[in-house]
């Protein structure tokens, strides 16, 4: 680095200035020995100057990754669903597992718990503990909730903002759309409270731990970002339309503090970090904003950036490890296949809706449910349209593989099992529960686990349900 400066002996100054402010003088070419002994000093002052503000620079940026202290890698089972869409962070449950494929009220409930208030996030499954993020409106408080995994008993609950909820936004949001994320110590969620956006780290016995603001937050449609854990760190975002834009941050997960943040721009969007391993190096990846952006996990380097996909956008990024894909739905409907190796390279797009509902990659193929509830499949390399078929109804939860099956749920709670098939479209079964679903479904240990609302009278009471043989 300090090579770049030159030393003393080695100067020449190009620039053709004169500065009547200043003792030194430059010719176009001027070696060190014809300077005055005035003008060496201020030279010099400036040489030294420089350099150690680079070196205390590059010090103090190096201290804030490296003053944390290093911490054990998340700890979970083959059969836990730690984090939003499940170990992978790609809706693919683990293949060796036989969920049922009939359900109902009555059919194949291991058990059943009411859940209250109302909200959006995914069941997280780990150990012998579920865990589910809520907000009761008329209350004013966002909490955690935890149940026994095996019986439904609820065994613990937290507030973790008493006030503060947020009540603009589309009339479909909720107060509590994050999925908590647990590293199998601690659990991580994300709540917009009081006109910013926060995430909070409990223990697992439902202890606050931390709270740390990722950003103030201006509300379009809602909040419904999810944590992500890699290594020492917590990923998280905050998407807005705020002036002076949202953010990206790596948190250390034990202390909170801060350890790396990027500025995003100042536009409404909703996708939770995904972090997936791309053309040989694990990356984190947001799309929307206008933008397709890549960062390093453990920095927050922005690896790299392209103009693309839309402004808002929802789904989370898939990957084969060559491509990864984006979609969004407004201002314009919007599918891509963009080369996941910084180059800028579009492979293939089309205008296919595919704004709320993630979709899944498995082996070549991509599968895909439209808002409209269109069941497609197309050749992930190609972007050729393999099938389609209708399931019927309006997504908002995201299709989940479990095995030869993919799982996905209407917002009017019925369920739809179809073939991982990508010859042709064969629809398995269908079923109903509940009268209204946002969240996806979790899968693991051969369990389904539902977050329902149910019309109780006039009552709206959600449901948390473990479908099971």
């Amino acid at each position: 680095m300090l090579a770049v400066f030159g030393m003393p002996g080695e100067i020449e100054a190009k620039a053709e200035r004169s500065d009547t402010r200043s003792p030194l003088k430059y010719n176009r070419t001027r070696a060190w020995s014809t300077f005055t002994s005035p003008e060496r000093h201020a030279m010099y002052k400036a040489f030294v100057f420089v350099v150690t503000t680079w070196l205390v620079t590059a010090v103090a940026s190096q201290t804030t990754i490296s003053a944390e202290p290093a911490l054990p890698p998340a700890q979970f089972e083959a059969t836990d669903w730690p984090w939003w869409r499940g170990p992978d962070r790609n809706g693919i449950a683990a293949a060796d597992q036989t969920p049922p494929l009939k359900w109902s009220q009555t059919e194949n409930v291991l058990w059943k718990a009411h859940v209250p208030g109302r909200g959006h996030g995914s069941v997280t499954v780990v150990g012998d503990q579920t865990f589910l993020a809520t907000a009761d409106e008329q209350a004013d408080k966002q909490l955690v909730l935890c149940f026994d995994r095996n019986t439904g008993k609820e065994l613990w609950r937290t507030v973790v903002h008493d006030g503060g909820i947020e009540r603009k936004g589309n009339a479909k949001a909720s107060q509590a759309s994050t999925t908590i994320a647990c590293d199998g110590e601690r659990l991580f969620v994300n709540f917009l409270n009081k006109g910013a956006a926060y995430t909070t780290a409990l223990s697992r016995g439902g202890e606050q731990i931390w709270q740390t603001k990722i950003s103030d937050y201006v509300v379009h449609q809602g909040y419904g970002s999810s944590p992500a854990i890699y290594e020492s760190l917590v990923i998280v975002s905050a998407d807005n339309k705020r002036n002076g834009g949202g953010a990206i941050a790596g948190l250390h997960r034990e202390t909170g503090k801060v350890v790396w943040r990027q500025e995003r721009p100042a536009t409404p969007n909703y996708p939770s970090p995904i972090i997936l391993k791309a053309a040989g190096r694990d990356q984190v990846f947001l799309t929307g904003c206008d933008l397709v952006s890549s960062f390093a996990p453990l920095t927050g380097e922005k690896l790299w950036e392209i103009e693309g996909a839309t402004t808002e956008c929802v789904t989370s990024t898939v990957t084969d490890g060559n491509i990864i894909m984006t979609s969004g739905g407004y201002p314009k409907n919007h599918m891509a296949a963009v080369r996941a190796d910084g180059s800028g390279e579009v492979v293939w797009e089309n205008n296919v809706r595919v704004y709320v509902p993630s979709m899944l990659l498995h082996e070549g193929t991509l599968y895909g449910v439209t808002d409209a509830g269109v069941a497609m499949c197309w050749e992930a390399a190609t972007g050729k349209e393999l099938w389609k078929g209708r399931l019927g109804g309006t997504f908002s939860s995201s299709p989940v593989m479990a095995g030869e099956h993919i799982f996905v749920v209407n917002e009017a709670g019925e369920g739809f099992v179809f073939k991982a098939d990508s010859s042709q479209f064969e629809l398995v079964a269908e079923n109903q529960l509940g009268n209204e679903v946002f969240a996806t479904p979790t899968i693991c240990a051969s369990r389904i686990y539902m977050r329902v609302a149910e019309q109780q009278g006039d009552i709206r009471q959600e449901m948390l349900y473990c479908i099971g043989k």
